[in-house]
C-alpha cells in the first residue's frame, strides 16, 4: 500500500463536512473468493501508535498481581469480588463497559466458569493468543500498552473487515502508520493474501468511503 496515497486520501476525507464531534477512521477492506462460512476470519493487530479512543482494560486477577492492577487497569476484579457479578444485568453491564479482559492464568478455571457465558458470547474472555492471560509474576504494564493500540478484524457473515485507525485529532502520518498496519496484518490473514483482497476504503465516522 502506498502511504503517499494514504495521505491524499485522508486529506481528502478531512475536507468535508466538520462534525461536532472528533470523528474516527475506518478501514474497510472489502474481499473476494473467500467462503467466510466455512473459514471465518478472526484476529486481533497491533498498530504502532495508539488508536485515538480510550481502551477500557479489565483484569481478573489474585493477590500477586492486585497492587499492577490497580495501577495500570481501568478495573481491577479480585476472586473475592466474583460474587458480585452473578447478576446477569450487572455481568453483561461489565461486559458492555470494558474492551478487553486480562486474567491470571491460575484464576482462568474460575473466570471461565463465572463469566464465560456473558463474555464468552461478545469474544471478550481473556485471550491467551493475545497475551491476556498471564502468569502471577506477570510485568502487566506493556500489556495494557499493546492493548491500547490493537484492533479486532473480523469477517464472520459480511466479506468485508472492518476497524477503527485513528481519530480526527492525530495527525495524518499516525493514521497513515496504522491504516497500512493494520491492511498489511489482514492481508497476511487471508488464504491467498493479496487476490482475496477486492477493495480497499477508508472512511470517517459520518462519510463516505473513499478508495484508496
Amino acid at each position: 500500500m502506498d502511504k503517499k496515497r494514504v495521505l491524499e486520501v485522508i486529506s481528502e476525507l478531512k475536507k468535508g463536512k466538520q462534525r461536532k464531534f472528533p470523528q474516527s477512521y475506518d478501514l474497510i477492506i472489502n474481499l473476494k473468493n473467500v467462503n467466510i462460512k466455512q473459514n471465518p476470519i478472526d484476529f486481533f493487530a497491533t498498530l504502532p501508535k495508539q488508536k485515538g479512543k480510550e481502551t477500557k482494560v479489565a483484569a481478573f486477577v489474585g493477590p500477586e498481581l492486585a497492587e499492577q492492577a490497580n495501577k495500570n487497569c481501568d478495573l481491577s476484579i479480585t476472586e473475592s469480588d466474583f460474587e458480585k457479578y452473578k447478576d446477569p444485568k450487572v455481568m453483561k453491564k461489565l461486559a458492555q463497559s470494558y474492551d478487553y479482559f486480562i486474567a491470571q492464568a491460575t484464576l482462568m478455571p474460575k473466570v471461565a466458569a463465572t463469566f464465560g457465558k456473558v463474555l464468552g458470547t461478545r469474544s471478550k474472555m481473556p485471550n491467551p493468543k493475545l497475551g491476556c492471560v498471564v502468569p502471577p509474576n506477570a510485568n502487566i504494564a506493556p500489556l495494557i500498552e499493546k492493548l491500547t493500540k490493537t484492533v479486532r478484524m473480523s469477517a464472520k457473515k459480511a466479506t468485508n473487515l472492518q476497524c477503527m485507525v485513528g481519530k480526527e485529532s492525530m495527525s495524518d502520518n499516525d493514521i497513515a502508520d496504522n491504516i497500512i498496519s493494520a491492511y498489511n496484518s489482514a492481508v497476511k490473514q487471508l488464504p491467498n493474501e493479496l487476490q482475496n483482497v477486492k477493495r480497499v476504503q477508508l472512511k470517517l465516522t459520518m462519510g463516505k468511503p473513499v478508495t484508496l
